[in-house]
């Protein structure tokens, strides 16, 4: 395989497999190949878990566009992410930002909430906070939630 063919095959299980390790509920660990495929089978969608495994692991070196969407859709970003390195720096900041999130207790339970531009702005600006500045954070957001009549978030009381 050509060198230029190589890195970007390289460059596109590297993003995948950095998805799967970032991208993921709280209380677990990462998704499974198979869970993956599962789930873009069950919206319509046509992938296995072999091939999956095969796009990780970089013997697939040209997917078709089907399932870049496919799986850009299953992990909630755009499927340029696999191929442009601007996009990939922005979704990555992202995903640092829900990492964080995710270690300081926090439950960010929509994805597509986070990828809201209000969420993701105060979302940066806790990054960094200590353990009491995002009690005292959450504290504040379930004061706003109330008092806009929202339910508030369960679980923020072991930040």
């Amino acid at each position: 395989m050509a060198g230029n063919a190589r890195s970007c095959t390289d460059k596109l299980a590297a993003r995948l497999n950095h998805l799967f390790a970032t991208v993921h509920p709280r209380d677990r660990g990462p998704y499974s190949n198979d869970e993956v495929a599962r789930a873009i089978r069950e919206r319509g969608g046509d992938i296995s878990k072999a091939y999956i495994a095969y796009l990780r692991n970089g013997k697939r070196s040209n997917p078709t566009m089907h399932h870049i969407v496919a799986l850009a859709g299953f992990f909630g970003v755009k499927p340029a992410y696999f191929f442009d390195d601007e996009v990939a720096e922005e979704v990555d900041s992202t995903l640092v930002r829900m990492a964080s999130l995710r270690e300081a207790g926090l439950q960010v339970s929509d994805w597509e909430a986070l990828r809201d531009s209000g969420v993701t702005r105060i979302a940066a600006r806790a990054n960094g906070l200590s353990p009491k500045g995002l009690l005292a954070a959450v504290q504040i957001l379930n004061q706003l939630r109330a008092l806009e009549g929202l339910p508030l978030e369960e679980n923020t009381d072991d930040v």
